[in-house]
């Protein structure tokens, strides 16, 4: 009779699974039927989930001390059996045997000794068919079951699963980031439509990277970057435009009118489309920056020393810090400094409130400002915590990156950057290839982003 019903459970599931969608249906791998039969039958599952296991030694130089888990004073654990289910991209994984991996390996590992449950730990892709967040949707859809407890997302990630209903605000579950041992830039990451959605545990935000040698004059104003006598590489051609909206804000520039509808000051962006126009008539920003769309392309020209000065993001040079390189803080164009900032969040996607509880318990648990100190200098990510960050070893990083995430300010919505994107890429080209001055490039690009509200 119990195999039946389990049979019978599974076609459920299957004619689920095919009614969701006209075409073919791609589900992930751990979320296949085939994958589930025989857990269903009482058998032996061919694909297992790996479950964590502390590092096999400890790792002196990281300061790590390995650790067995164990239930807690023998206590029966509080959640299901199979613990918490948590989700991490790649560059996030537990068991990738760097010193950032066994650092979150062996704080894992002092949760399930300290609570008494097992944490079992899925790395997906970071976008794509088989992400994190198709993944997110896909299992909400067809396997609710199938859902991790806590689930690592990029920003904008976050703001699509907490438009999408795919994951819990943290509103009444937990009171961690009311703490004042927050950067504000991580307390607005956390939020999408004045709701907490996440605990930040990773930050990034723009910054100039140099070389020293072989640059005239430091790039640490924008009179200086005049002076640097070559290029000052940057993704001209960025569909978000992050760079020109950074330097936007930075004077005040407003982004949204008093009913939330998009728009620029052309009086303002004309300052910034100036900028760039003297600076590729000096040979700062040349035409030929447009032919670069990512940060990446950008940090790639500058491995490859086609450039020797660029506008990047914190991650870049922390995972890589060059001998010969060192970064400053974005320059300012307004009287205070601002630079915008991304990162990750701990979000709960747990569909069971029994164990969700325990799933937030292990969000706060990974968002500690101890942990997150020694982790975050060791994976290369701007800490969202002061405490995390006065922590560090390294002084001089600490002496850069204190005034970054102080200055920071969270990227706009997925929206604004969609809508403010495409015509601030499109001025800042036209300045670049001299096909339009600075103010009527900055006129059309409001007019433009207003429109659609005028019809």
């Amino acid at each position: 009779m119990k195999v039946c019903l389990r049979l019978l459970l599974a076609l459920i599931v299957l004619f689920s699974l095919s009614g969701c969608q006209t075409g073919p249906l791609t589900i992930p791998e751990d979320l296949r039927l085939e994958n589930w039969l025989p857990g269903l039958l009482g058998q032996a599952s061919p694909t297992p989930t790996a479950t964590l296991s502390p590092p096999a030694t400890p790792s002196v130089a990281a300061g790590i001390a390995a650790v067995t888990p164990q239930p807690a004073g023998g206590a029966a654990p509080t959640t299901p059996p199979g613990g918490v289910m948590l989700w991490v991209p790649p560059q996030f994984d537990p068991a990738a045997g760097t010193s950032a991996g066994m650092r979150l390996n062996a704080r894992l590992a002092a949760f399930t000794e300290e609570y008494g449950v097992t944490v079992e730990v899925r790395v997906k892709a970071p976008n794509g068919p088989s992400g994190l967040l198709e993944s997110l949707t896909t299992a909400s859809a067809a396997a609710p079951l199938a859902l991790p407890g806590v689930v690592a997302l990029a920003r904008s990630d976050m703001e699509t699963a907490a438009l999408k209903g795919l994951i819990f605000p943290l509103d009444g579950l937990s009171t961690v980031i009311d703490q004042g041992d927050w950067f504000s830039y991580a307390r607005q990451l956390a939020m999408v439509q004045g709701a907490t959605f996440a605990l930040p545990f990773a930050g990034d935000a723009l910054v100039v990277a140099f070389r020293p040698a072989r640059v005239v004059a430091p790039p640490l104003t924008w009179e200086a970057a005049f002076r640097l006598g070559q290029p000052l590489a940057i993704p001209a051609g960025d569909p978000q435009a992050l760079l020109v909206l950074s330097l936007y804000q930075s004077l005040g520039g407003k982004i949204e009118d008093a009913q939330n509808r998009p728009m620029l000051q052309p009086e303002v962006l004309s300052r910034v489309l100036q900028l760039l126009a003297d600076g590729e008539e000096r040979g700062i920003f040349p035409y030929w920056l447009s032919q670069y769309e990512t940060y990446a392309q950008v940090w790639q020209a500058f491995d490859d020393e086609r450039v020797n000065a660029l506008v990047t993001w914190t991650s870049d040079y922390l995972s890589n810090l060059p001998a010969d390189t060192t970064a400053a803080p974005l320059p300012a164009m307004g009287a205070d400094q601002l630079t915008l900032a991304t990162g990750w969040g701990w979000a709960i996607s747990d569909p069971l409130p029994e164990r969700r509880v325990l799933s937030v318990k292990l969000a706060e648990y990974l968002s500690e400002g101890t942990f997150l100190a020694g982790w975050s200098e060791a994976a290369g990510y701007l800490p969202t915590r002061p405490s995390a960050l006065a922590a560090w070893t390294n002084g001089s990083l600490k002496t850069l990156l204190s005034p970054v995430a102080t200055a920071a300010q969270a990227r706009p919505s997925n929206d604004l950057l969609t809508s403010h994107g495409v015509v601030l890429k499109e001025a800042t080209l036209k300045v670049l290839k001299r096909e339009s001055d600075p103010t009527q490039a900055a006129q059309a690009a409001a007019e433009r982003l207003s429109a659609p509200q005028t019809r």
